[in-house]
């Protein structure tokens, strides 16, 4: 029989309790008891709703009130000095300080999960580092969805990924806390075999990236130990967003009783793996895509699954999704502001439960036991490739007639720098600002009153013009050079420039979590993207007129754009930026028109689409690099570019 399986689970609810709840303790409206309860209610409505779609591997310690890397610090003891820790029992207090600091005290150092929109708590390892079990919540979540009648499978973040995630202070060699870390993660098996666990998901994504020598030797020793620690339970070893690549063999001679594999990432790993895989061990085929909202095409998907079962059996194949559904939003139910094609082609969370569930009931059964599933699938995907919502000839002839030459400005910078220093007469190291002045509450209030409706256009814009005036006269009384108009207009920078797309919509509730309590409702690209008329030159020509300086035009660009989506599958992602690009290369041309003459196009996305191997790389930057230019490079060379690029690393 083919278990369905799945990795993890969103943590906010449908509603975003989870968000209202944790900020309300923080403001201190209400004590530890109501949040603790607010949560308890979030896992027990996840796994009932994950064992009535027909989950029969259901994950647990997957919740985390702010971050699970944060909360596998907090259960290994590894809380940072300045934090002055009793080494007791790792309270919400001091978990919570960790996350956001404390009086005097600054937080611990954030950044993104692999190439994922999500932001982890990045652990500290210091000189004279020790661990041990300071957290017990994953057994007593485990026995939580026990008394409720729920076997669950405990999640945790694997020792390698934990440490080279990590960053150390000083002189320390992360490779030598190994050996200290290995005894706590026995404990905490030790601990799951006594209280009845039958299988531990252990999280090993570091198994998709390029290894240094020492972790990938250090594989096979630590999971001897694991394994031998508790020989009772079996070990899920889950490997996600990418290719095993050269770890695959690393991953298959681990004594672990099932490896998953992301095959939305990598399609064909799987073939690899049953070249490989040793008797004994089943595999579990991430094919529903966690990280993207799109229906899955199941009677593609089930070929695959069939394709394994074929080599090794059906009792040793397990299906789910590529990685955590952490990634996607809750409920597609209530998206009714959809359009009922478009709405038709998606799927979120809960609507792929049920989708990992039929492939597992297909496999088992045979087809004929979904053929009602199957035959709607086909007609939803044949729907979706012939769709005029998602086509537009005119786009794609554009797109055809891209030339290499479009990509560079008409002058070299040398010659464009003397120019743009004659034409915009500024002085040797001129001042301005990146952008975007704060979003007051005044201004909010507006912009919900007037989608309310209890403000008019009129009124709003008015409004929106006072804001731009009163920032455009501070930045001359403190003297800055280049000026902005501080975008009070706009309520994100991705999702401002979508709405007036062509090729793009937006969910109701379709929320996933950020960081911390922050909760973002990425766009979604899913057709041929065009720019029916300009976006923001009304703005910044209103902006100009209130002043002899030069006023920026400013622009969100095309990668980032496309980083901060949910993107349509059916087309490389460069093609999809491509088409964006030249969108914006008409609202470049429309500020030149309106004497705009410095442009700047934000780009802060760039440096983390790049992909996870480094090998992989060039082809990325290609064509990333090559959709800015297009953006841009239709210029003047009197109009001056900028670019910003927060968020990044550049070496």
């Amino acid at each position: 029989m083919v278990q369905a399986t799945n990795l993890g689970f969103p943590r906010m609810g449908v509603d975003r309790e989870l968000k209202k709840a944790v900020e309300a303790y923080w403001k201190g409206n209400i004590d530890k008891a109501a949040l603790t309860q607010t949560a308890r209610e979030l896992r027990l409505r996840h796994w009932q709703m994950q064992k009535d779609a027909g989950i029969t591997h259901i994950p647990s310690h997957d919740f985390a009130l702010y971050d699970h890397m944060l909360g596998m610090a907090a259960t290994l003891g590894c809380v940072p000095p300045r934090f002055n820790w009793d080494g007791g029992a790792v309270t919400n207090d001091l978990y919570f300080a960790m996350a956001r600091g404390a009086e005097g005290v600054p937080a611990m150092e954030m950044t993104k999960w692999f190439d994922t929109n999500y932001h982890y708590i990045v652990p500290e390892f210091e000189e004279g580092q020790t661990f041990k079990l300071a957290c017990e919540h994953i057994f007593h979540v485990y026995e939580e969805a026990k008394e409720a009648g729920i076997e669950t499978r405990p999640v945790l973040v694997g020792p390698l990924t934990f440490l080279l995630l990590g960053k150390a202070k000083g002189d320390v060699c992360v490779s030598t806390l190994l050996d200290k870390l290995l005894p706590v993660y026995e404990e905490i098996l030790c601990g799951l075999d006594e209280r009845g666990a039958q299988w531990v998901q252990i999280d090993e994504p570091a198994l998709v990236l390029d290894l240094p020598d020492w972790a990938r030797k250090a594989y096979k020793p630590s999971y001897e130990r694991l394994a031998a620690a508790a020989p009772g339970l079996n070990i899920f070893l889950a490997t996600y967003f990418g290719a095993l690549g050269d770890n695959l063999d690393t991953a298959l001679n681990l004594p672990v009783q099932a490896v998953h594999l992301d095959l939305v990432r990598a399609p064909e790993q799987h073939k690899d793996a049953l070249a490989f895989i040793p008797e004994g061990m089943s595999l579990s085929l991430g094919v529903v895509d966690g990280r993207n909202i799109w229906k899955n095409d199941l009677s593609a998907s089930l070929a695959i699954v069939e394709d394994v079962i074929a080599h090794i059996g059906a009792d040793r194949v397990m299906v789910g999704p590529s990685c955590s559904l952490l990634h996607s939003p809750i409920d597609l139910d209530g998206e009714y502001t959809l359009a009922p094609d478009l709405r038709s082609w998606m799927a979120f969370a809960k609507q792929k439960l049920d989708e990992i569930a039929i492939l597992a009931k297909g496999a088992t059964e045979g087809r004929e036991a979904v053929g009602d599933s199957l035959a709607e699938s086909d007609r939803i995907a044949a729907a979706r490739k012939t769709s005029t919502r998602i086509h537009n000839q005119a786009v794609k002839d554009r797109m055809a007639a891209v030339t290499g030459q479009m990509l560079d400005r008409a002058s070299p910078f040398t010659a464009r720098a003397a120019v743009q220093h004659r034409a915009l007469n500024q002085p040797l190291f001129p001042t301005t600002t990146i952008g975007s002045f704060p979003q007051t509450p005044e201004i909010r209030k507006a912009r919900a009153a007037f989608k309310k409706g209890d403000m008019d256009a009129a009124a709003y814009e008015q409004a929106m013009k006072n804001e731009i005036e009163a920032v455009v006269r501070f930045q001359e009384d403190i003297g800055l050079d280049v000026l902005v108009h501080g975008e009070p207009e706009r309520n994100d920078m991705v999702e401002y420039f979508g709405e007036q797309l062509e090729g793009f919509a937006f969910t109701k509730n379709g929320w996933v979590q950020s960081y911390g309590s922050r909760c973002v409702k990425p766009p979604v690209i899913f057709g041929d993207v065009s720019r029916p008329r300009p976006m923001t030159v009304s703005w910044s020509s209103y902006a100009q007129s209130l002043t002899d300086k030069p006023m920026k035009g400013m622009l969100t660009g095309p990668v980032t754009i496309l980083q901060w989506s949910f993107v349509r599958n059916d087309q490389p992602r460069a093609a999809t930026c491509r088409q964006i690009a030249l969108a914006l290369r008409d609202e470049v041309a429309d500020l030149e028109q309106a004497g705009i003459t410095t442009i700047q196009m934000d780009e802060p996305a760039i440096r983390e689409g790049l992909p996870l191997r480094r090998g992989e790389w060039d082809d990325y930057l290609k064509w990333s690099v090559d959709a800015f230019r297009l953006s841009v490079a239709g210029a003047a060379d009197t109009t001056q570019i900028h670019t910003h690029m927060c968020y990044s690393e550049f070496n």
